[in-house]
């Protein structure tokens, strides 16, 4: 456990729990979070991860700019139903993605957990623009994808960071039960 670790983790507990409330603060602190996750991947040799926060930087503007103009007359950001193709479709992106993601750092990388890193960025990604189209079933991937990531957390020894996607699912939970109440 490095004071990065411990700094990332603090920040990305406050980061969910904002996005959980729905609360325009939730993006720039998901921005922080990206940045600190960024480097502590880059440590450990969790490549894909790595780019994910990357990623995950560019998904976070989109969103900021989607839920700026996704609010009510109240300033509260309105929650949206996924269509089923959507969600079939975004499934399949996140498959795709996860193949191609593994097949390259498994080739070309020293990457510690190259499948398992790539299947879960990849739906990380579909999870977070889900989550920037606010759309509620985002919660429920985010809970398959972050009880995966405690256990390569776990295996990484990363214990800080699992516990921290231990409580995400928590918040996961939470999450989706308040963005249903708001359909």
């Amino acid at each position: 456990m490095s004071p990065l670790e411990i700094i990332a983790v603090a920040v990305s507990f406050l980061g969910i729990w904002l996005t959980a409330r729905r609360a325009m603060l939730c993006w720039p602190v998901n921005l922080l979070a990206c940045a600190l996750y960024f480097k502590l991947f880059l440590d450990v040799r969790l490549y894909a991860d790595m780019v994910l926060q990357a990623l995950f930087g560019l998904a976070i503007a989109y969103g900021w700019l989607a839920w700026s103009r996704g609010r009510r007359d109240d300033g509260r950001v309105t929650v949206r139903p996924l269509p089923a193709w959507e969600a079939a479709a975004g499934l399949t992106a996140g498959a795709l993605g996860a193949v191609a993601i593994g097949w390259f750092t498994s080739h070309y990388t020293d990457a510690a957990l190259p499948w398992m890193d790539a299947a879960l960025s990849s739906f990380s990604l579909v999870a977070q623009y889900w989550t920037a189209r606010r759309q509620a079933a985002n919660w429920l991937l985010w809970i398959v994808v972050d009880v995966l990531y405690v256990g390569m957390f776990a295996f990484k020894a990363l214990w800080l960071t699992a516990g921290l996607y231990g409580a995400m699912v928590v918040l996961a939970v939470l999450g989706y039960r308040r963005w249903q109440q708001e359909r």
